[in-house]
């Protein structure tokens, strides 16, 4: 990067990033833990930790224990906004702070990392809150879970582990705690306009004595690294829609997954750009005709997914009752089209400046800046990563857009899944045929 960063590891594990910025006086911090859901007897628990961290410190000899209500005022005196962020394998906890309170959010996250507190008024009030909105997979995870599984084979993110009915107790939170929250394998990036190693330094005298780790809660990797083609369909009962069990169903799902590669692969700027021009913007092929021409489908997209289990390719279309299968030939008709005959020196362009001005967006506030740098630290890639891409599409030939679209987006690549209500499902598969 072309600003002064510190990038060290602690002795016990934790990656330390700093990097300093310039102009508005502001600070953020991002905290990023292994935290992939792979263990069945933690599925509950690790729920609840995630909603309960933050909300209290145990007592130490320096200062009495902390309630939520005290974590909050204690917040709001630094100026500081906390939060947790789940993902599908990393817990991340964020702070963002004005410069001066800086050091009182790095020992705050300290306290709440070496002591931590979880109570039996907290817990049993997440409890009861869990238990009044329970997490009912909806039609698109359904769909999204069964196109998984036939692309990938079995998998935590096809069949995530479900808790047993047995309550959670303060003590399992205390031993998740233990096991997960832990520096080995963790990274704590930290933006300021202040001294990166003077920060460091601050970093290294607060959180040396946290141990513990690896926790070996990450995604294992896919059983498959491309996904397997074919066509499955799944049906909702006609009605579904105004049930509790389906909400969010009345409509016709497709989504289909095709091969790809990870970021820091050579082929990933040109398959970036096959992809914007299939279904990456507004005036994409495929919106065009699904959605513009056909009046099909009122979502599209198709974006590029991955994570430590592998990557994909996935395409999105959402329309009325009855149109899964007609929007599922459409779509195998535009990859093969774009697969076959490549795009337009004119479309490479438009994706090209489309991609380029996105990353300048991703980058636009001090907020995002941070969550985007935490995010290649904890994957393995360079910090200035995002900004280099800019030069890498920038290199990329029409060529080379025209391969990567007449591999990965071969139809007989992909595998393609559909949701439709019964009443519809054989008439809509009929209109493919």
């Amino acid at each position: 990067m072309n600003r002064e960063t510190g990038d060290t590891t602690l002795g016990n594990g934790l990656r330390v990033v700093v990097v300093r910025t310039h102009g508005a006086p502001l600070a953020e911090v991002r905290l990023v833990l292994p935290y992939a859901r792979t263990a069945p007897h933690l599925a509950e628990a690790q729920e609840l930790l995630a909603a309960l961290f933050g909300t209290g410190t145990g007592a130490c000899a320096t200062a009495g224990a902390r309630t939520r209500q005290d974590v909050a005022d204690l917040a709001a005196d630094l100026g500081a906004e906390l939060s947790t962020v789940v993902t599908a394998e990393s817990l991340v906890v964020a702070a963002s702070v004005l410069r001066a309170g800086l050091p009182g959010v790095l020992a705050l996250l300290s306290d709440l990392l070496l002591r931590p507190a979880y109570r039996e008024a907290e817990l049993a009030l997440a409890q009861r809150r869990a238990a009044v909105s329970p997490r009912t997979p909806g039609p698109r995870q359904r769909l999204r879970r069964a196109l998984l599984g036939h692309a990938f084979g079995t998998h935590p993110l096809v069949d995530p582990p479900t808790a047993p009915a047995a309550a959670t107790t303060p003590e399992d939170l205390y031993a998740l705690h233990a096991r997960a929250v832990v520096p080995d394998g963790a990274v704590l990036l930290v933006t300021t306009p202040d001294d990166p190693d003077e920060v460091g330094v601050r970093v290294r005298e607060l959180l040396a004595p946290w141990s513990g780790g690896p926790s070996g809660l990450v995604l294992p990797p896919f059983a498959r690294r491309a996904p397997r083609p074919g066509r499955i369909a799944l049906t909702e009962p006609a009605g579904a829609a105004g049930t509790a069990a389906a909400a969010g169903s009345g409509q016709a799902l497709v989504l289909c997954a095709a091969p790809a590669v990870p970021d820091g692969h050579p082929a990933h700027a040109p398959l970036h750009l096959a992809q914007l021009i299939l279904g990456g913007s507004a005036s994409s092929r495929l919106a065009r005709r699904v959605r513009d021409r056909h009046g099909l489908a009122y979502a599209v997209s198709a974006d590029l997914r991955g994570n430590r289990a592998g990557d994909w390719l996935e395409i999105e279309c959402a329309g009325a009752p009855g149109t899964a299968g007609r929007i599922a030939g459409e779509i195998t008709d535009c990859l093969r089209e774009l697969a076959a005959d490549g795009p337009s020196p004119e479309e490479v362009e438009r994706a090209r400046a489309y991609a380029s001005g996105f990353t300048r967006f991703a980058l636009a506030t001090r907020t995002e800046e941070a969550s985007a740098l935490a995010g290649f630290a904890a994957a393995g890639l360079p910090l200035d990563w995002l900004e280099g891409y800019r030069d890498r599409l920038a290199k990329v030939t029409h060529h080379q857009v025209a391969e990567a679209a007449a591999y990965f987006l071969n139809p007989a690549r992909v595998a393609v899944s559909t949701l439709d209500e019964a009443e519809h499902d054989h008439e809509s598969d009929r209109s493919t045929q």
